[in-house]
């Protein structure tokens, strides 16, 4: 086990949309993951206005890495089960204006790959990226999605991730990167691409994802059995579900 770190990292704020993804199931999966990674990704790559784009490729076999808890989801539906994310972080919050003609060739793309794509967008500043290993790069990651409880409200639960649950994570000194973002209202609108589907009922909203970085497989499996529990009893009180996956890549291409 890491010593905790003694000072706070540095941290930068900004303004990212996250893109989940869901393979379709006629074509072997990694037909699907690798056209991503390969074609599609330089559609999104040419987008003007990118600070960074990022895919996350998610393990095949993810049940849920988070134990399990009375009264919060942490088995993840077979149907709601992620294949990757689409990591978009902007220069700034007009950025998006300037990308539409690369937009509407991934809309046109998407089909091609994927059978559901949900956008969950946050507000400019509030993708925090924490500096919490300058120098260091992870060699294993989890990303962990939230969904406030009945009655968290939306305020509340920000306060609640950047106050409470952040300071605890970068204090068991395990990581080598964190980042959290928190997710406006979820709006089909905002990325209603033709021929795949965009279902999202209520119950399954996501409110907030956290992005954890470790040294190896060994130091992320270590989280979950030396802290978990103890953050169990912090995350408990404020979300009805945790859904923590494997990250099997993150693809850096901006």
């Amino acid at each position: 086990m890491s010593d905790p770190p003694t000072t706070k990292p540095d941290v930068s704020k900004h303004f990212t949309s996250s893109i989940l993804l869901w393979m379709r199931p006629d074509q072997p999966r990694p037909v699907g993951m690798d056209r991503w990674k390969g074609p599609h990704s330089g559609i999104i790559a040419a987008t003007p206005g990118l600070y960074e784009y990022r895919q996350i490729h998610l393990a095949e076999n993810n049940p849920g890495r988070w134990p399990e808890t009375p009264g919060v989801e942490t088995t993840i539906p077979d149907d709601r089960k992620i294949d990757g994310i689409a990591e978009v972080t902007f220069e700034n919050a007009l950025s998006p204006l300037a990308g539409r003609k690369q937009t509407a060739l991934a809309f046109e793309d998407e089909v091609n790959i994927f059978r559901r794509t949900l956008l969950h967008a946050g507000p400019p500043g509030t993708s925090r990226w924490y500096d919490v290993a300058p120098g260091q790069k992870p060699g294993s990651r989890a990303i962990i999605y939230l969904r406030r409880g009945k009655d968290e409200g939306t305020v509340g639960f920000h306060r609640f991730l950047k106050k409470e649950l952040a300071p605890a994570l970068i204090a068991t000194g395990e990581l080598k990167e964190l980042r959290t973002q928190v997710f406006l209202p979820w709006n089909e609108k905002l990325w209603d691409t033709p021929n795949v589907a965009h279902d999202n009922s209520v119950d399954q909203h996501l409110h907030a994802s956290v992005i954890l970085g470790f040294v190896d497989d060994d130091a992320r499996d270590a989280f979950y059995t030396d802290h978990a529990a103890h953050l169990t009893e912090l995350i408990a009180p404020h979300v009805s579900a945790v859904h923590a996956y494997d990250v099997t890549a993150a693809l850096t291409y901006v």
